[in-house]
């Protein structure tokens, strides 16, 4: 299977991707945090926010098709989440509804940006300089590693469900049967993290994340 990585185009030859990776990852938190914690109202602010994110994507040279491609997509989640809110919170509820999408989206767009821009290792290493907790380094580094695995059993799975199928399952038995794989899979993921976690241990894994630079 091919995938579309996250730091697909992590190599390209621009001003954004020479900085240090530790400066992009300090400067790309701040940016969250000063996103979040603006007034859910703060439209002109956010404005800002998405044209000095705009910029930095023009500057980098990586395709926007890409970056709004994978940016997009946390829009439906952050919606399904936020459902309640305009219901809960009164007249106030649709402002506050709109200003999350806003802040999600900036935020997911900024992190694409640093993930764009930066080499994976690159920023596993800058985090370890940077005194991150070694376990949640660890964890970053098998997510990344593992996920393209599991979307590949996902896909085989489906394959195995539509040639059993013939493409004749209605739309509940389609819902009952996504479920049963999800927990499978979840089932597989398990014993797969246990695999892996005792054959490190037998390589003499003591805890320590080694990264290629």
């Amino acid at each position: 299977m091919q995938h579309s990585y996250i730091d697909k185009y992590a190599g390209l030859d621009s001003f954004l991707h020479g900085l240090d990776p530790r400066a992009k990852v300090i400067v790309s938190f701040i940016f969250i945090f000063a996103v979040v914690l603006s007034n859910p109202t703060a439209y002109l602010s956010f404005a800002l926010y998405g044209l000095a994110l705009l910029i930095l994507l023009a500057v980098s040279k990586v395709p926007s098709s890409f970056v709004f491609k994978k940016t997009l997509i946390v829009i439906p989640f952050v919606a399904l989440v936020a459902l309640s809110i305009p219901f809960m919170k009164g007249k106030d509820g649709l402002a506050l509804f709109t200003g999350i999408l806003i802040k999600s989206y900036l935020s997911i767009f900024c992190m694409t940006m640093l993930t764009s821009t930066t080499k994976f290792p690159r920023l596993l290493k800058a985090m370890e300089r940077m005194k991150v907790p070694s376990i949640f380094i660890m964890i970053m580094s098998f997510m990344y590693r593992y996920l393209f695995v599991l979307i590949d059993e996902f896909h085989r799975m489906q394959r195995a469900r539509d040639s059993r199928s013939l493409g004749r399952v209605g739309r509940w038995d389609t819902v009952k049967v996504l479920s049963n794989i999800i927990g499978v899979l979840f089932v597989r993921s398990y014993e797969r993290a246990e695999r892996v976690y005792l054959s490190m241990c037998s390589r003499g894994f003591n805890g320590e994340i080694k990264t290629l630079d």
